[in-house]
Formats: C-alpha cells, sequence, structure tokens
C-alpha cells in the first residue's frame, strides 16, 4: 500500500513587475528633464531661481515622492515575506557608496551647495529603517507615514540646526544645498509605498499588475527602470557636461549681480504676494544689502545662524516698510 501524503505547494519563483518599472523609467525621464533645466539655470539661459519656486518646485517634489514611494514598493516585494539579508546589504552598499561619492564630488565641484543628504542617502537610511515596518498592518504603516510627513510642519525646533542633524530635517531652517532630501518628511513617501504594496498584494491588485505584458514601446523605459541607480549616476554628468560644451560656444547673455538677486528675489516673493509689492520689497532687500555690503555674503552662501537671523530681520523690516508704503499709497 502506498501512502500518499500531502506536500505543501512549491511557490513560484517571483516575477518582476514590469508595470512598476515602467513606473520608474518615467519618473527618471522626468528627473533628467528637471536636471536639464536646473544647468540651464546654473550656466544663466534662464532666470535665476527658475527651478526652486513655483511649478518647478511642485514638479521636483513629485518626481523625488514617487521615486521614494517606488522604493517603498520594491522593498515590500523584495523582502516583504522574508528579508533576504545577502541581497538587501549588497544593495544597500551600493546606493549607499554612490550617496558618498555624489557628497564627495559636489563637496569639491559646488562646495557652496555640496550634497550632504540628496536622494540617494535618502534611499539608503529610508531603506534601512523601512525593514522595521515590513511585517506591521498596512494601516498602521500608513499612519506612521502621516505622521512623518506632518512632522516638519510642528516639530521644527532650533536644536536640528546643528550641521550633525541636518539630514533629520526638523531644523528651524533649511540649510542649502542643490539637493536636500532629509529624513522627515521623505520617509513618509517610503512608508505610503511599503503600505501601498501590502494594500495591493491583499487585494490581489499585485498579481494582476504581474500578468500584464506592454508592448515594445516600453523596453526602453522597463531598461532605464531597471537601471535606475546607473542612470541616476551618469545622466546629470551627461547633460551637465553638455550645457557646459554648448557654453563654450554660445555662452549666456550676462547677467549681474544686482539683477540676478532681484529676479530670483522676484520669483520667490510673487509664490506669496502681488507683484507689485515684491518688486518694492526686492528693491528694499538690494538696497539694505549693498548698503550694508553683504550682498557678496548672500550670494557666497553663508549659512552661520548669525547672518541667517539677520536676513531675516531684514526680510521683516522691508515687509513691514512695504506693506506701509502701500498702504499709504
Amino acid at each position: 500500500m502506498t501512502i500518499h501524503t500531502p506536500t505543501a505547494p512549491v511557490p513560484e519563483p517571483s516575477k518582476r513587475i514590469v508595470a512598476i518599472d515602467i513606473v520608474r523609467g518615467v519618473a527618471l525621464l522626468a528627473m533628467a528633464s528637471y536636471h536639464f533645466t536646473w544647468d540651464l539655470e546654473f550656466f544663466g539661459y534662464t532666470d535665476p531661481g527658475l527651478t526652486a519656486f513655483g511649478w518647478w518646485k511642485i514638479y521636483a517634489r513629485c518626481i523625488a515622492s514617487t521615486f521614494l514611494f517606488l522604493v517603498g514598493v520594491s522593498l515590500y516585494l523584495a523582502h516583504g515575506r522574508q528579508i533576504r539579508w545577502n541581497g538587501f546589504w549588497k544593495r544597500f552598499a551600493m546606493v549607499a557608496g554612490a550617496a558618498i561619492a555624489i557628497s564627495v564630488v559636489t563637496r569639491i565641484a559646488t562646495p557652496d551647495g555640496f550634497i550632504f543628504f540628496g536622494i540617494l542617502h535618502e534611499i539608503a537610511l529610508a531603506s534601512l529603517l523601512g525593514l522595521a515596518f515590513l511585517r506591521l498592518p498596512a494601516l498602521l504603516t500608513a499612519i506612521v507615514a502621516a505622521l512623518v510627513i506632518a512632522a516638519p510642519f510642528y516639530l521644527r525646533s532650533e536644536f536640528f540646526d546643528h550641521q550633525a542633524l541636518w539630514w533629520v530635517g526638523l531644523s528651524a531652517s533649511n540649510p542649502r544645498s542643490n539637493d536636500y532630501v532629509p529624513l522627515f518628511p521623505w520617509f513618509g513617501a517610503v512608508l505610503l509605498g511599503i503600505a501601498a504594496a501590502k494594500l495591493a498584494s491583499t487585494s490581489g491588485l499585485l498579481a494582476g499588475l504581474a500578468k500584464l505584458a506592454p508592448g515594445r514601446w516600453s523596453n526602453p523605459l522597463v531598461f532605464i527602470g531597471r537601471h535606475s541607480l546607473a542612470f541616476y549616476l551618469i545622466h546629470q554628468p551627461l547633460l551637465f557636461g553638455s550645457v557646459w560644451l554648448f557654453s563654450q560656444v554660445m555662452p549666456a547673455p550676462p547677467l549681474d549681480q544686482d539683477a540676478s538677486f532681484l529676479k530670483s528675489c522676484q520669483i520667490s516673493c510673487e509664490q506669496q504676494r502681488d507683484s507689485k509689492f515684491c518688486t518694492s520689497y526686492c528693491g528694499c532687500m538690494l538696497d539694505t544689502l549693498q548698503g550694508e555690503g553683504t550682498l557678496d555674503r548672500l550670494y557666497n552662501g553663508d549659512q552661520t545662524p548669525e547672518f541667517k537671523a539677520h536676513i531675516a530681520d531684514l526680510a521683516g523690516a522691508c515687509t513691514a516698510s512695504t506693506d506701509s508704503a502701500t498702504e499709504g499709497g
């Protein structure tokens, strides 16, 4: 007599979800378009401050949020059932090593705004912290994500103004950097990705996405999405170098320091006030800085607490005088 004993089903090997690679590829191309515009601004082909305010700022935040959300999704897909430590540490070492390399290079190339905690630094740290949430319920993970995102609105303190704590993201004023993506609030996007992946897994949505087979049109996006780190490290030097080469042939028209300050100030101010107010306010700021001889300190990126407090006092005084003149007129 042969006795047949039931055996546990052998799980199918995990199938890469092409749709996620496509979304990541689109996000990478969007990031490249933003960086190209930043390069044009850097070399003087666009108005100063163009990419730091308004729709360009929203565009940049949407791109970063998408990347970090996908980090959370990918973290759950790779380690949700069981953490594969060898694969995790290999990927972590690659991302962390690239982040350190970017800090070193930008420290040499652009010391006034070097990247000490950018998107790759955040991805490395968030991936490590995210492991603690892989086993938690999706709802609890989403609640923690909301608290992390809200934290900078309520928990900012001068205690975090020290350089060693800038990575936290709760300092009273943001430090100057060409790419600043601190733990708060950006870790919240990673947690939302983990929560969404959990819900998609239990609802069967992930299984449905895994069955999608886009046509050949998606091949470039899939390739980029599957080599995201390489694309990230290579694209900006190529774009920056291309714009630099172009500038050697057809340089942008020179823009003096005063005009540059006024344009940048006007763009920033008009995010909150009307154009007439901003014209008067920016003129007040420029006249005051010129009179003090401190405009160069502002352009050189002076980040000392004393100078930042002084600039805040000047801004308050110029706001008050501009409001008074407007009301009087």
